[in-house]
C-alpha cells in the first residue's frame, strides 16, 4: 500500500473562446519571464458514487494517464482558490480505487461503490512563469478538453479553459495580478470549480440557499447539512492523522446531536433518538484521543511556564514517552470506531435524517423562538442546581452547566441567520461561560492523570514536579469557580433577547 503524496494546489480557472490567444504575462509586474508552451496529452477517468456524493462535497477522484504527474489523484477542498491533492501511483489498470484513497472517503460514500462516472481527454499546453530571479512562480495551462459522462442520457462536450496555478511559496496576490492580464485578454472567470463539475452540469444542483423569509425547516436543515459536511471533512482528517481533526470531528458530532435534540419537533423524524444515542457513542470513542491532547497541552504549558526549581528531572522526555504511548492507543481506538459497521450505519442514518428535514414547519421567526427559549431555561436550571454544592458534586454540576451552555450556544448558532444581532450578544456571553467552564473541566480531567504521572514518575526522578502541579490544580479550579460566578452574573444582566 502506498502512502499518498500530498500537495497544495492554488489555482483559478477561466473560460476562453476556442480561437483565443494566450496573453503575454511577462512585463512590469511579478512575472518577468514566460516559457514556450510544452504539450501534454492527458487521459483521465473520474470516479464517484452513482449519486455523485463526492462532487456534491467538492471532492474530485480520478485516475489519470499521461503528463508529469500521472496517477490517482484525490482533491479535497481547502478554500476558494485552494485544494489539497493526494497522489498515489497508477498501479494495475483494474478499475479499482486504491484502498489508501477509498478508505478516506467512507463518510462520503456511505458504503456505496465508487464507479467510473466520466472520462476526459485534455490536450494541454503549459507555460511556466518566472520572476526576476528566474524562480518559477506560476504555471499557466491552456487546456483543450473533450469530456464524456454516462448515465441515462450520455453527454459529450468540448471546451477550452485556462488554469493558473501558483508554485511553491508564491504570494496569493499573484493570482489577482495574473487574472487582470487574462481578463484584459477576454477570459472570463469560470463558474465551475473543476472540469468534472462542468461536464456533469445540472445533474448535481447547486447548494440550497435559505430564503429571506424562510421556513423553520429550511433554517434547521441548512445548519444540519453544514455540520454533517463538517463531520465528513473531519472524518478524512482523523483517518489521515491531521492535527486537531479529532477535535473537529467531536465538535461536529456534538453540534449535530445538540441541533437534533433542540429542534427535534421541526426535524420530525423517528430516527432522532437512535441517531443522537449513536452520536454520543461516537463522542465516547473519540474522547480518549481528544482528552489526551488537551491534558498534554495543559501539562506542557504549565511545565514550560513554571520556575526552573520546580521542574526536577527529565520531565520533557518522560512526558513525550508517556503521552506518545497513550496517543497511539487512543488513535487506534478512534480509527477502529470509524472503520466499523456501527459508525457506517450512523453516518448513513445521519445522511437520511439531514437530507429529509421537512420545510413546512412554519415561519422561522415564529417557530424557532420556543426551542431556543427552552435551551436557555435548561441552562438556568442547571446553574441553580449547582448552588450549595462543593467538592466532586460541584465539579459534576458545573460540568452539567457547561453542557447546557454549549447546547444553548449551538441553538443560537442555528437561529442566528434569522435573528442576527438580536441573539449575538447573548450568545457571546453564553460562550464566555461555556469556555470558562470548559477550561475548568480540563483541569478536572487532568487531575487524575497528573496524579498518575507523579506516582509513575517517582522512580525516574520527576515525581516532585507532578506533585506540585497536582497541588496547583486545586487552586486553579477554585479561581475558575469564583470567576464563573462573576461571568454568570454578567450573562444574566446582559443583552438577552426579550423573547428568551
Amino acid at each position: 500500500m502506498n502512502r499518498p503524496v500530498v500537495e497544495i494546489e492554488r489555482e483559478r480557472k477561466y473560460e476562453v473562446a476556442q480561437d483565443a490567444v494566450v496573453p503575454e504575462f511577462a512585463g512590469g509586474g511579478t512575472v518577468q519571464g514566460q516559457d514556450a508552451p510544452a504539450e501534454e496529452r492527458l487521459d483521465a477517468t473520474y470516479y464517484d458514487t452513482a449519486g455523485f456524493s463526492l462532487v456534491r462535497a467538492g471532492i474530485t477522484l480520478r485516475r489519470r494517464v499521461g503528463g508529469h504527474d500521472a496517477g490517482w489523484h484525490l482533491k479535497l477542498p481547502v478554500g476558494p482558490d485552494e485544494r489539497e491533492e493526494l497522489q498515489v501511483p497508477l498501479g494495475a489498470d483494474d478499475g479499482k480505487v486504491p484502498p489508501e484513497l477509498s478508505r478516506l472517503l467512507r463518510a462520503h460514500t456511505l458504503g456505496s461503490k465508487l464507479l467510473p462516472i466520466a472520462h476526459l481527454k485534455t490536450d494541454r499546453f503549459s507555460r511556466r512563469l518566472t520572476d526576476s530571479s528566474g524562480q518559477v512562480v506560476a504555471t499557466v495551462t491552456d487546456d483543450h478538453v473533450t469530456g464524456e459522462v454516462g448515465g441515462e442520457t450520455a453527454r459529450l462536450d468540448r471546451w477550452r479553459e485556462i488554469e493558473v496555478e501558483l508554485a511553491g511559496d508564491a504570494a496569493p496576490e499573484l493570482l489577482d495580478e495574473l487574472e487582470s492580464t487574462l481578463v484584459d485578454a477576454g477570459a472570463r472567470t469560470s463558474r465551475w470549480p473543476s472540469k468534472l463539475r462542468r461536464l456533469i452540469g445540472d445533474r448535481v444542483p447547486d447548494a440550497q440557499v435559505v430564503a429571506k423569509q424562510p421556513d423553520a425547516g429550511e433554517v434547521v436543515g441548512a445548519n444540519l447539512r453544514e455540520q454533517f459536511a463538517a463531520l465528513q471533512r473531519a472524518d478524512i482528517g482523523v483517518r489521515r492523522d491531521v492535527e486537531d481533526s479529532v477535535h473537529r470531528l467531536r465538535v461536529a458530532s456534538r453540534k449535530l446531536r445538540s441541533a437534533l435534540r433542540t429542534f427535534s419537533s421541526i426535524v420530525d423524524d423517528d430516527r432522532i433518538p437512535g441517531v443522537t444515542r449513536e452520536l454520543k457513542w461516537l463522542g465516547g470513542e473519540l474522547g480518549p484521543a481528544r482528552d489526551g491532547e488537551v491534558v498534554e497541552a495543559l501539562v506542557r504549558e504549565w511545565v514550560d511556564g513554571a520556575p526552573a526549581e520546580l521542574v526536577v528531572g527529565p520531565v520533557d522526555q518522560f512526558l513525550t514517552r508517556r503521552f506518545s504511548r497513550d496517543a497511539v492507543a487512543a488513535r487506534e481506538r478512534a480509527l477502529e470506531a470509524l472503520q466499523g459497521e456501527r459508525y457506517l450505519a450512523l453516518v448513513q442514518e445521519l445522511d437520511a435524517v439531514v437530507s429529509g428535514v421537512p420545510t413546512d414547519a412554519g415561519p422561522a421567526k415564529n417557530v424557532l423562538r420556543k426551542p431556543v427559549r427552552k435551551a436557555a431555561g435548561k441552562l438556568r436550571k442547571a446553574e441553580k442546581a449547582a448552588h450549595g454544592l462543593s467538592g466532586r458534586e460541584l465539579e459534576h454540576a458545573l460540568h452539567g452547566v457547561r453542557k447546557k451552555a454549549k447546547r444553548a450556544r449551538y441553538a443560537a448558532d442555528v437561529v442566528r441567520p434569522v435573528f442576527g444581532g438580536k441573539v449575538r450578544a447573548w450568545r457571546k456571553n453564553v460562550k464566555t461561560v461555556q469556555q470558562l467552564l470548559g477550561a475548568h473541566q480540563d483541569w478536572v480531567v487532568a487531575g487524575p492523570v497528573v496524579y498518575r504521572l507523579g506516582v509513575d514518575g517517582h522512580d525516574e526522578g520527576v515525581g516532585f514536579t507532578f506533585g506540585v502541579l497536582y497541588g496547583t490544580g486545586g487552586g486553579v479550579r477554585e479561581g475558575m469557580r469564583r470567576e464563573f460566578v462573576s461571568r454568570w452574573q454578567q450573562l444574566e444582566k446582559g443583552a438577552a433577547p426579550k423573547w428568551l
